[in-house]
């Protein structure tokens, strides 16, 4: 098991330049507590999928986090039994140095207007002494409401 360490923010546009990469993300959940999560990633280049238990806080912003493959039939098998709503989004990554990326995430409907960027760290020291980039709003880690597990089974900001 490991140590998800992230900030997240709201973000009104894109940066410049290109992304590092960029994928289309399918994401369903099958329980809230503890939360069980399948997930499907696309890009041109490949697909994968996974199922994700994500445990307990480890500290002020850290959660226990395990992410095991899935084939494609046992996602589809597990995606039937999903709870609430299944999320879309566009996920573009970019390069912030020092091994840093911002995932940013442009929901797709019923959450359309919806964008969030998140940085994963190494440790909670790494967190706080973040400086976010002028692209990124309002800092939403922690926020509830913007979870995605949230998201899914509430279909509503």
């Amino acid at each position: 098991m490991t140590t998800e360490i992230e900030r997240r923010f709201l973000f009104d546009e894109l940066p410049a330049g290109a992304p590092v990469t960029t994928y289309e993300i399918e994401q369903a959940y099958l329980n809230r507590k503890p939360v069980l999560r399948i997930r499907r990633k696309t890009s041109e280049e490949t697909t994968s999928c996974e199922f994700t238990f994500k445990g307990k806080k480890t500290g002020a912003i850290g959660k226990e986090e395990m992410n095991l493959s899935l084939n494609e039939d046992a996602y589809e098998h597990l995606k039937e039994k999903a709870d609430g709503i299944i999320l879309h989004k566009t996920r573009y990554v970019y390069d912030l140095g020092g091994a840093l990326k911002a995932e940013a995430d442009v929901f797709h409907a019923p959450y359309e207007d919806l964008r969030i960027v998140e940085v994963e760290f190494t440790s909670e020291e790494a967190a706080a002494s973040f400086v976010p980039p002028e692209w990124f709003g309002e800092e939403i880690t922690g926020v509830k409401r913007y979870s995605n597990a949230s998201l899914a089974y509430d279909a509503q900001l």
